[in-house]
C-alpha cells in the first residue's frame, strides 16, 4: 500500500510539473509573438500627429518613390476611432441590426475595411510589381484621410501607366465607396444636430377677438370725455 501510495504521489507530482511546463511554454511563446510585434507599435505621438496632417496633403513628386510609415501603431488608433464614431451613428439613428449586435457590425465594418481593402490592393501591387510591402499598404490605408495621398503615394511606386491606372483606379473607387457609405449613414446625425441647433419651432402670436371691442370700447369713452 506505501508502494502504491508513493507511486501515485509521484504521477500527481510529475503531472502536475508538466502542466505547470506547458502553462510556462505557452507564457512564453506569447511574450516572445508580441516582443515581434513591439517595433511596429514603437512610436511617438509627435511622429503620429505629424503623419496624421501628411495624410492629408497630397505630395506632387511621383518621379522617385515616397516615403510610406512601416507601423501600425497610429492606423490602428484611426481605426478604433472610426468604430466608435461609426457606433455613434448607428444608436443615434436608431439602426437596427437584425443578426449580430451594434459593436460587432461597426468593428466587422472599420476593420473589415481596412485590412479587407489593404490585403487587395496589395495582391493587386503584387502583380503589377509595385515597390510597396503588406505592412507599408496597411500603414498607408489606415492613415488614409485623403484619396489623392494614397494615389501619389502609388504612383511613385508603379512603373507604366497602365499599371498605375488599374492600381490607383481600384483604390479610388473602393475608397470613395466607403466614404459615400460612411456619408449616407451619418445624414440623419447631421439633420438631428441641425434641429438641435435651431432649437424648437416658434409658436405664432395669434390675436385675441375680444381685444378688438375692448380698444374701439376705450377709444370711445375718452372721446366721450
Amino acid at each position: 500500500m506505501k508502494g502504491i501510495k508513493g507511486q501515485l504521489g509521484r504521477q500527481v507530482a510529475d503531472e502536475v510539473w508538466q502542466a505547470g511546463k506547458r502553462q510556462a511554454s505557452k507564457a512564453f511563446n506569447l511574450y516572445a509573438n508580441i516582443d515581434i510585434l513591439r517595433p511596429y507599435f514603437d512610436v511617438e505621438p509627435v511622429q503620429v500627429r505629424s503623419r496624421l496632417i501628411e495624410s492629408m496633403i497630397p505630395v506632387r513628386m511621383i518621379n522617385f518613390p515616397q516615403k510610406i510609415a512601416g507601423e501600425l501603431y497610429g492606423p490602428l488608433m484611426l481605426v478604433f476611432t472610426l468604430v466608435a464614431i461609426l457606433l455613434h451613428g448607428m444608436k443615434t439613428s436608431d439602426t437596427v441590426i437584425r443578426e449580430g449586435t451594434l459593436m460587432g457590425t461597426a468593428i466587422g465594418t472599420c476593420f473589415g475595411y481596412w485590412l479587407g481593402v489593404s490585403s487587395f490592393i496589395y495582391f493587386l501591387a503584387y502583380l503589377v510589381n509595385a515597390q510597396i510591402t503588406m505592412l507599408q499598404t496597411l500603414s498607408l490605408l489606415g492613415y488614409g484621410l485623403s484619396t489623392l495621398r494614397m494615389v501619389t503615394a502609388l504612383l511613385s511606386r508603379t512603373v507604366g501607366q497602365t499599371p498605375r491606372l488599374l492600381l490607383c483606379g481600384t483604390l479610388s473607387v473602393l475608397h470613395m465607396m466607403f466614404l459615400l457609405y460612411l456619408h449616407f449613414n451619418y445624414h440623419k446625425i447631421i439633420e438631428g444636430l441641425l434641429e438641435s441647433l435651431e432649437g424648437p419651432p416658434m409658436v405664432p402670436m395669434q390675436r385675441v377677438a375680444r381685444d378688438v371691442p375692448e380698444l374701439t370700447l376705450n377709444a370711445s369713452l375718452l372721446m366721450t370725455h
